[in-house]
């Protein structure tokens, strides 16, 4: 009963190649209602515990000016609405972010091949994986930010923050690492469909280290020192990475060919 019920299942669910356009739309629509409703729930979370939330997020900054100190400002009586809705929106993508790529991932996966299913689910993994390590570097390298930040002002200059533009700042930086350390995922699949091969971008290795400097020095948001060399570094790293395991994965490839 258990296997009728089973082959059942995987046979309600047609193939790419089977599905007329309507049914298209609809296995869409069902994918899209799911990830709203979940990220209805988790924004609604993310608004009750709002507190904890900024908390986090002011912790840069506190661990710049002290405790004491740690004050953020609003200038309109709609301001402390619209930022516990802001934080309420970002805090629910984030918790529903593995059912979006769950949801994307089920949708997709019908057209895939089988040796394209192989490589999707690491690729999937490595890209929530480095994301996550780019977010929290960004994190632990903002008070620096901050600290540089105050002081190439001048000493007369007192600065007084809002939420928004702290916040904005903050939340843009880690996002920003996040992005670039997507860096390595993006060449491997260049490797792995052959645009670019691993010797190639070895003999490049010059001009990779003066593109990625530059290219962290424009990108990073708060356009500090030490977030650019926090990003660039870690860039190179994954260039070289890239390299290696581009090697390693056209190495085992091959005897396939």
């Amino acid at each position: 009963m258990a296997l009728r019920l089973r082959l059942r299942s995987r046979a309600s669910r047609p193939t790419p190649d089977a599905m007329t356009l309507v049914e298209h739309i609809g296995e869409l629509r069902r994918r899209l209602l799911v990830t709203v409703t979940v990220l209805l729930i988790t924004a609604t979370v993310s608004f009750v515990v709002y507190p904890h939330i900024l908390n986090f997020l002011k912790s840069p900054y506190c661990t710049v000016v002290g405790p004491k100190h740690c004050l953020l400002y609003v200038t309109g009586p709609l301001d402390g609405l619209a930022l516990r809705i802001k934080i309420a929106t970002y805090g629910g993508l984030f918790l529903a972010s593995p059912v979006i790529l769950w949801e994307v991932w089920r949708f997709i996966t019908p057209g895939l091949r089988r040796n394209e299913k192989r490589y999707a689910i690491p690729f999937i993994v490595a890209s929530i994986t480095l994301f996550a390590a780019g977010a929290v570097l960004a994190y632990y390298t903002f008070p620096h930010a901050l600290l540089f930040l105050q002081k190439v002002g001048g000493p007369s200059l007192h600065q007084i923050y809002t939420p928004s533009n702290y916040l904005g700042l903050i939340v843009a930086l880690m996002a920003v690492f996040g992005l670039t350390f997507e860096f390595p995922v993006v060449l491997v699949s260049l490797e792995l469909a052959g645009v670019l091969r691993p010797e190639k971008l070895a003999s490049w290795r010059r001009w990779a280290i003066v593109g990625l400097t530059a290219f962290s020095a424009v990108i990073t948001p708060s356009g500090d020192p030490f977030s650019m060399l926090a990003l660039a570094v870690p860039l190179y790293l994954f260039y070289e990475l890239s390299i290696l395991i581009g090697k390693l994965l056209l190495r085992r490839r091959a005897p396939a060919v």
